[in-house]
C-alpha cells in the first residue's frame, strides 16, 4: 500500500466502452478496500490541427466550433469522476497532454497500489485482443495491473 494509508487505484480512462468497464471494476474494488481512485485521461493534439476549429455549415454563414482534444478529455474525465462520486468513492483526476497514454498511466502508477485499464481503448486495431496501452502498462508498472476485458454477450 502507499504511504497515504488508503488503497490507491489508478484508472486509465478514455471514455471507451472498455475503459468504462475498467472504471466500474475499479469503483467496486475501491468500495471493498475503502480505497480511492486516481483517474488518468490523456489527450494529444493531432499534427497540423488548429483548435478551436471553425467549420462552415451547409447554410454558409453559420460556424460551428469543434471542441479541442483537451476539452473532450476534460469532459470525459468529469463524467468518470461523477460516476465515482455517485457510487460514494473518493476520486481525483488528472488530464494529461502526452503522445503516450501508457507513459502517463505509468507515471501515475508510481504512487499506486493497483492500476486498472481496459483491454482496448479508442486507438489501435480492432483485431487485437489486448491494446498497446494495456500491454505497455502491464509490462512496466511498478505495482499490480488488472486488464479488464468486456463480458461476452
Amino acid at each position: 500500500m502507499t504511504g497515504s494509508g488508503s488503497f490507491v487505484i489508478v484508472v486509465g480512462f478514455d471514455g471507451s466502452e472498455n475503459s468504462r468497464h475498467a472504471l466500474k471494476w475499479a469503483v467496486d474494488e475501491a468500495k471493498l478496500r475503502d480505497g480511492q481512485l486516481r483517474l488518468i485521461t490523456v489527450w494529444s493534439k493531432p499534427p497540423l490541427a488548429w483548435y478551436p476549429a471553425l467549420l462552415e455549415t451547409a447554410v454558409g454563414d453559420k460556424k460551428v466550433t469543434e471542441d479541442s482534444p483537451q476539452q473532450v478529455a476534460e469532459t470525459i474525465q468529469a463524467a468518470a469522476l461523477k460516476t465515482a462520486e455517485d457510487e460514494g468513492v473518493t476520486a481525483t483526476g488528472q488530464v494529461v497532454h502526452s503522445d503516450s497514454a501508457a507513459s502517463a498511466v505509468l507515471d501515475a502508477a508510481t504512487a499506486a497500489d493497483l492500476v486498472v485499464v481496459g483491454s482496448r481503448g479508442h486507438g489501435g486495431f480492432p483485431g487485437l485482443h489486448l491494446g498497446s496501452v494495456s500491454t505497455q502498462v502491464s509490462s512496466h508498472a511498478p505495482c499490480p495491473v488488472l486488464v479488464v476485458h468486456p463480458k461476452e454477450s
